[in-house]
């Protein structure tokens, strides 16, 4: 018997989002026994099994095979404080590298759509010191057979420096929108937030590309993974990346 606090096998499933198969499965092979049975022979798991279980899930997300995380976690000389510094380690390079991935294409895709027609002059003036060109190859490499990439290459073509700066104007009325709502305490699936967000999805997509509600929702999730569009959202105000990403998602909730 298990002595303590301790949760069934159907409890610890819904918590770690896993089947009760897995479960019996990681028992079955060894890798996750359970502390003790109850009365009628039911598995039962104890806060140190929870552990175990957390530590086994950041391993299978890693792409450790079953083989390889039972070699790791029968290793006798590993602490829990050990496998923790080694997943926290390798989730943070993981995590780099999908931020410097996902900062590439966002990065990219800006620079294709925000100056194809500009001379480099005109082109920091209007947007700063961000120089598209060394983005293009890049661009052309990874979107150059989606219809965004094509729109996007039909539409911008033609702009004049005043188109852009108009362009540039509608993007800053659309933010202020959600600024005003965040700053008044508002949250973020308020109505004056939510048509904040619904300015801006339309602003790119009148400006740039159809931009669905889906794609929406798929650009507010990199202004939270790349550090530096956080950092500019920032700038405009303290919270705002965050609450600009909560208001699209909502947007994009409430269209059904």
């Amino acid at each position: 018997m298990l002595l303590g606090m301790s949760h069934t096998v159907g409890a610890v499933a819904r918590l770690a989002g896993v089947t009760v198969r897995t479960l019996h499965h990681y028992d079955e092979i060894g890798l996750l026994k359970p502390s003790g049975r109850s009365d009628a022979g039911y598995r039962r798991y104890g806060d140190a099994d929870l552990e175990r279980l957390q530590r086994i899930l950041f391993y299978r997300e890693l792409g450790f095979g079953l083989d390889e995380i039972k070699h790791v976690m029968t290793n006798g000389a590993a602490l829990a404080s050990d496998h923790l510094r080694r997943q926290h380690a390798l989730l943070a390079e993981r995590i780099g590298r999908l931020q410097r991935m996902a900062a590439a294409v966002e990065k990219a895709l800006e620079a294709h759509t925000l100056g194809i027609s500009l001379t480099p002059e005109e082109r920091f003036e209007v947007f700063g010191d961000f120089d598209p060109d060394q983005h293009a190859a890049e661009v052309e490499e990874r979107w150059g057979d989606t219809d965004a990439y094509r729109e996007s290459t039909r539409r911008t073509s033609r702009y004049t420096k005043a188109d852009w700066e108009r362009i540039k104007a509608q993007g800053q009325v659309a933010i202020e929108q959600v600024v005003r709502a965040m700053q008044a305490g508002q949250p973020a699936d308020s109505p004056d937030a939510m048509d904040g967000a619904e300015a801006h999805r339309r602003q790119i997509d009148d400006a740039f590309y159809p931009c669905s509600y889906e794609m929406h929702v798929g650009l507010a999730e990199m202004y939270l993974a790349d550090p530096r569009f956080t950092a500019t959202y920032e700038k405009i105000a303290p919270g705002l990346a965050q609450y600009l990403h909560d208001a699209i998602k909502a947007n994009a909730a409430r269209q059904g």
